[in-house]
């Protein structure tokens, strides 16, 4: 008898491991407790905020939780950064800023209110917005080549406006002087619209911006010259990457990424990448992404890990160069 009931609970055991159920423990199997919050570091109504509020809702679906989206805008992105680390053990926040809160925020800011290598870590990429040059069409250049070559002979240095310091859009036209050896003056604005407005007014000579200043492209307010990536944009298959015209080096995506408090649990990370990526695989979540200037890049947390590292790569030296600091 005792020999039977031994090889019984031996079986059962054996049986709970070959179905996983090894794998959950009570508190596992009942996340997400209470709901979900999504914190985002920019403000509202901005392609950051739209991005999180088109997935939200099937986001809560697949989780069976409510989600909600809490704007915390500020210091380019640190304001919200500060609170998702603030919530180390909660298990239930979560962050979306651009990767540049890693990449360029550090080298930037003279203090953090956290250390996003030590406190923070990587969820999901949500979406990469690829970057395009436009210049004010009375410049009077039609291709990149002749644009450069304009630069180049112009006495006086040209004007670019950016979304501010230490944004992709300023390190876009860095990038651009770096590679072309043309001069250029640096115009902060307080984000891309404004410096797109400025530009179709002729009060700058060129700025880099989303595909949605394509409708200014199609009323002839401005030209677009190519794309700074590594692939030419689905959203406008046309445009030439600035490798494809000879200038390389010129690679500024703007990648928004989904990050948790460094205290999260392993399973709860895996399960907000699994979740996120099935959303993000949905064709109608990719046209509305790429109808806001987004292009929906489903990632596993190491391969976006990666590609923020490909990221600091590109632009720590451009920042340690240009000696920018933000108090």
């Amino acid at each position: 008898m005792l020999r039977r009931h031994c090889l019984a609970v031996m079986m059962l055991a054996l049986t709970g491991w070959a179905t996983g159920s090894h794998a959950q423990t009570p508190s596992q199997a009942s996340w997400p407790a209470k709901p979900v919050r999504l914190v985002v570091g920019l403000a509202p109504g901005g392609l950051v905020d739209v991005l999180a509020r088109t997935v939200q809702p099937h986001l809560a679906e697949a989780l069976k939780q409510t989600v909600i989206v809490e704007n915390r805008g500020g210091a380019g992105g640190n304001v919200a950064g500060a609170e998702v680390a603030r919530n180390g053990q909660d298990n239930h926040t979560f962050l979306l800023n651009p990767s540049t809160t890693e990449s360029v925020n550090p080298l930037m800011f003279a203090s953090m209110p956290f250390d996003p290598q030590r406190d923070l870590r990587p969820v999901a990429l949500l979406a990469n917005s690829q970057l395009f040059l436009f210049v004010r069409s009375s410049l009077g250049v039609d291709t990149l080549e002749a644009f450069v070559e304009y630069a180049r002979k112009r006495p006086e240095p040209l004007n670019y406006g950016s979304a501010g310091n230490g944004t992709t859009p300023h390190l876009a036209g860095e990038l651009l002087k770096q590679a072309t050896g043309m001069q250029a003056t640096h115009a902060p604005y307080r984000g891309v619209a404004p410096a797109i407005q400025d530009l179709a007014a002729g009060q700058i000579d060129f700025a880099f911006g989303p595909a949605t200043v394509f409708p200014m492209v199609q009323a002839g307010k401005l030209k677009v010259l190519a794309v700074a990536s590594r692939q030419r944009a689905a959203v406008a298959p046309d445009i030439r990457t600035f490798s494809e015209a000879g200038i390389d080096g010129v690679f500024a995506d703007s990648l928004f990424g989904v990050y948790a408090a460094a205290g999260t649990r392993d399973d709860v990370v895996d399960r907000m990448n699994a979740e996120i990526n099935k959303v993000l695989a949905r064709p109608e979540i990719q046209t509305r992404f790429l109808d806001a200037g987004a292009e929906a890049l489903p990632l596993s947390v190491a391969d976006y890990a990666a590609r923020v590292q490909d990221e600091k790569k590109l632009f720590a030296p451009l920042m340690k160069s240009l000696g920018l600091k933000e108090q």
